[in-house]
């Protein structure tokens, strides 16, 4: 599956990676966080380089919606009763400075964008009495929202929230800018060099050794934004929900699409994400939506069978052409995890779990962990950020990795239930015994993969994703290709072969 904008991606340039440098600050991932953050660091003097394992924008950037609003379905009300309004004034102050600072960004550097107006919309009664609910934490947290009884979508709603002048563009484009000036600034940005663990023992003073398949570098700051951060130490992963969710890009004539003018979001279940895109002169219609827990949906291809189905009952031109899907993580705080981790006495930050709104989360994290990398001061980080992996989250989480632990028994049982006899016809994939141990069996374009089923994370017995034709773990969310080459985190090593 490959997403519009990764069929449509710039060129990007990258630098080589030199084992044995030294740096101010280090960066894994290179997301819009990532590079963000970088950059920043950059722009002010330091000595930075981005460590990426695939390509730069592989992962969720280029697999979002390319949303950039500050209306994020139900996020004001969530956090309100998770904390209050003064918490959600913080959230929507980060939110809007990050926000700003991308499209002043796209603005200076030429990068195309659409204004729009942001839309939640329902289709039931109780969808109604939630936007209502949504409406009045928007209104506390400083945010102008508009109710409305009806919208332009081609079907009936039971009532809007438009939150005017939000935007939307073609992530990877902004990306390949934020990294064009990186790199401008002196930073460097290396593709394929999967950051493994690091080292600090021997190492004089507070430097990090970080430890690459390809050599190692050091740094004074580690910044992991890598969605759950690949370092077990600040405990991220037992806080975070990983969810996936699927996006169809469909051709579609102009006519068709004109009364889309806005982005739309559902406020009931399944979701559907709609919004338009002109990308080298051709129109798309992009539904998203029917988002799950990793690892835990027995046929992922019926998702997007669905999303196909949808949209042909509402726009019968519309033609689909690019598939994808991305993974987010939902945190038990309803706030992202921001800043250095605890309990260690070197300077090593993350960002992380910002619920599927990460165009502006992202950058306002960036702003965030460089103000204080580099001894700034932002009241609203401070503020916002301060909510650490605490008590109340690792308890509002039991019922999460309860689940969680019995599905890691039921797959070791299931694994063990079937002999690796059992062979899965083309696009498939089982688990099966071999003595005993799990084992992936999979068919891919005719050719049969067979790997190790257990996670080199925490040991969760993996499941088929039929969609994406990749194995994926329902403990954490890791994620491997058929032939087991590790795809995204918390763990950071490849599947074990079969035999």
């Amino acid at each position: 599956m490959t997403s519009l904008w990764q069929a449509t991606r710039p060129h990007l340039p990258t630098d080589p990676f030199v084992p044995g440098a030294s740096f101010d600050s280090v960066v894994v991932g290179a997301g819009i966080t990532g590079i963000c953050t970088a950059l920043l660091l950059a722009r002010s003097g330091q000595r930075v380089a981005v460590l990426e394992a695939r390509r730069a924008g592989d992962v969720t950037t280029g697999n979002t919606t390319g949303k950039i609003s500050l209306l994020q379905g139900t996020q004001l009300s969530s956090i309100i009763r998770h904390h209050d309004a003064e918490t959600a004034r913080h959230y929507v102050t980060g939110n809007h400075e990050g926000q700003s600072w991308l499209l002043r960004f796209c603005d200076d550097h030429g990068i195309q964008y659409d204004t729009a107006d942001a839309v939640a919309y329902a289709v039931t009664d109780s969808g109604a009495a939630t936007l209502a609910a949504e409406h009045e934490a928007c209104l506390q947290a400083g945010l102008a929202t508009v109710v409305e009884e009806s919208s332009t979508l081609p079907f009936a709603v039971t009532g809007a929230l438009r939150l005017p002048g939000q935007a939307q563009f073609h992530p990877l484009q902004g990306l390949a800018g934020l990294a064009a000036d990186l790199r401008a600034h002196g930073g460097q940005l290396a593709e394929g060099v999967r950051v493994e663990g690091i080292s600090t023992g021997r190492l004089k003073g507070d430097k990090i050794q970080v430890n690459t398949a390809r050599g190692s570098v050091t740094a004074e700051n580690l910044i992991l934004a890598t969605g759950t951060p690949i370092l077990d130490r600040g405990g991220h992963f037992s806080v975070l929900t990983p969810q996936r969710s699927y996006a169809v890009a469909f051709a579609a004539e102009d006519t068709e699409l004109q009364a889309l003018d806005q982005m739309f979001l559902s406020i009931d279940a399944p979701t559907r994400s709609l919004r338009t895109a002109v990308v080298a002169g051709r129109s798309y219609l992009i539904v998203g939506g029917n988002g799950h827990r990793v690892g835990r949906e027995s046929h992922t291809q019926g998702l997007v069978d669905d999303l196909v189905r949808w949209t042909r009952e509402h726009f019968p031109a519309a033609r689909p052409v690019h598939f994808w899907s991305a993974q987010d993580y939902e945190p038990a705080s309803a706030l992202p995890y921001v800043g250095k981790l605890p309990l260690s006495r070197h300077r090593i930050y993350t960002a992380t779990g910002y619920n599927k709104w990460g165009m502006t989360n992202a950058v306002a994290a960036a702003l965030a962990l460089s103000a204080e990398i580099l001894g700034g001061q932002m009241p609203w980080a401070s503020k916002l950020y301060a909510t650490r992996i605490a008590r109340q989250d690792a308890l509002s989480t039991v019922k999460s990795n309860a689940g969680a632990g019995l599905e890691l028994l039921n797959g070791w049982l299931g694994g063990l239930a079937r002999t690796r006899t059992v062979n899965p016809p083309e696009g498939q994939g089982i688990v099966v015994r071999n003595g005993a141990r799990p084992e992936g069996i999979c068919v891919v374009d005719g050719v049969t993969h067979r790997v190790s089923a257990v996670c080199p994370h925490l040991g969760g017995v993996l499941g088929w994703n039929d969609a994406e034709r990749s194995w994926d773990c329902p403990l954490h969310g890791s994620r491997f290709t058929a032939n087991g080459t590790l795809l995204e985190g918390p763990a950071t090593r490849d599947l074990a072969p079969g035999s």
